[in-house]
């Protein structure tokens, strides 16, 4: 079968990396080390699901390892050389005896790999129902790795034949087209930090970021019931038009650190060095960029025990002021994944959740999946993926189903 292929090469990576930081929004995809091959397909176990992706979402993660900016301590929950893609709508070929799956079955899959997965005794997360913070990531039956996509043996979504486990499948309903579908992991990312950090309705938040996880953050809130007044931080304009869609209060484009405190409460104090501070503002701060300056003003436009919380992936920052986080007594905390979380009063599976919301109908997916391209165009969508300026791209998508 044909499969995207990503393999281990030490000097390609550190290219990669070097180049990324002259041509941030290029793809060179004759330095990453990434094929489009045939490879023979075999399940992981027999008690697996053999499915025939039928669309795979190119996520930020998949894009952080092409520049070669995935934090090095990040290297053992990985193993190479493993398919790409993980964001997967696909449809049941064949399944083991006895399970609730059917050929034709459309399914979506979510790609942790924890302990029931790997044929271990749960541990104590697992037990709790927190698997995205598995203990045993690194052990069992399978290759080291957290989610399918990064780890050997285990197969990707970007690929013409993979497998899941049955414990990891999620039912598609029939009003769910795949084009809606292939949202449920990047939903499903955004939905955990707002089960885990829902505001209350007299609170400021902050949304800095308006890709795809920023536009579902906001999105969340609003069809969940939130009435907290919602500013979001926009670096393009088609993403302010998208947060204006979704619900959004406020909507700033790059602004500067004393517009941003305005737009909270918040007056700018003039500082000698440092570019001064501010006194007063939000409540609750989602990154969902993950970069030096997101991190530093989130720290910054929080009032007193306010919340920070990083959704988007980080590595090293660089130089951090953090003297509001003792001065404030802030709250600083990350979501990854997704796992259980509280809704309305109920425990739910965050990604079943996620299917849920999508089904009902009103949640407002106009212009998330800004594209489609086949498996063999996959340069092309990395371009279209890496350069949002350029393409106004959100969601890439890789359509396996001709």
């Amino acid at each position: 079968m044909k499969a995207l292929v990503y393999y281990r090469s030490v000097v390609r990576y550190l290219l990669a990396k070097g180049l990324s930081r002259f041509w941030p929004r290029t793809f060179c995809a004759r330095v990453a080390p990434l094929k489009l091959q045939e490879i023979e397909f075999s399940p992981p176990g027999p008690g697996w699901v053999v499915l025939r992706p039928r669309l795979c979402g190119i996520c930020g993660s998949d894009l952080r390892l092409l520049k070669g900016a995935e934090s090095f301590l990040l290297e053992p929950y990985a193993s190479l050389p493993a398919v790409l893609g993980h964001e997967v709508v696909g449809e049941v070929v064949e399944a083991p005896p006895g399970s609730e799956w059917r050929p034709s079955d459309r399914v979506v899959v979510e790609p942790i790999l924890p302990c029931a997965v790997r044929g271990v005794p749960p541990c104590r997360y697992c037990a709790a129902g927190a698997y995205n913070l598995c203990e045993n990531f690194l052990e069992g039956d399978l290759a080291p790795g957290v989610i399918l996509g990064f780890t050997r043996g285990v197969g990707g979504g970007m690929a013409e034949m993979m497998a899941a486990h049955p414990s990891r499948l999620v039912r598609v309903p029939d009003n769910v087209p795949d084009e809606v579908a292939v949202l449920t992991d990047s939903l499903a990312s955004a939905l955990q930090p707002v089960l885990d950090n829902f505001p209350a309705d007299r609170d400021t938040v902050v949304i800095y970021g308006a890709g795809i996880i920023g536009q579902h953050l906001l999105r969340l809130l609003r069809v969940l019931g939130s009435k907290a007044r919602v500013l979001m931080v926009a670096r393009y304009r088609f993403q302010e038009e998208l947060a204006l869609e979704g619900g959004a209060d406020v909507i700033m484009s790059n602004p500067s650190r004393a517009l941003l405190g305005e737009a909270v409460g918040a007056r700018l104090v003039d500082t000698t060095l440092g570019g001064g501070n501010l006194e007063g503002g939000a409540d609750l701060f989602f990154d969902c960029v993950g970069s030096k300056s997101s991190l530093q003003e989130g720290l910054l436009t929080l009032k007193g025990r306010g919340t920070y919380v990083m959704v988007g992936t980080a590595g090293t920052l660089g130089p951090v002021d953090f003297s509001s986080l003792w001065f404030r007594e802030l709250k600083l905390t990350g979501s990854a994944m997704y796992a259980h979380g509280v809704c309305q009063g109920q425990t739910v599976r965050t990604y079943e959740k996620a299917v849920e919301l999508l089904a009902r109908g009103d949640y407002p997916c106009r212009g998330l999946v800004s594209h489609l391209f086949p498996l063999a165009d996959y340069r092309q969508a990395f371009k279209t993926a890496f350069d949002k300026r350029r393409h106004q791209s959100l969601k890439v998508v890789l359509d396996l189903r001709n």
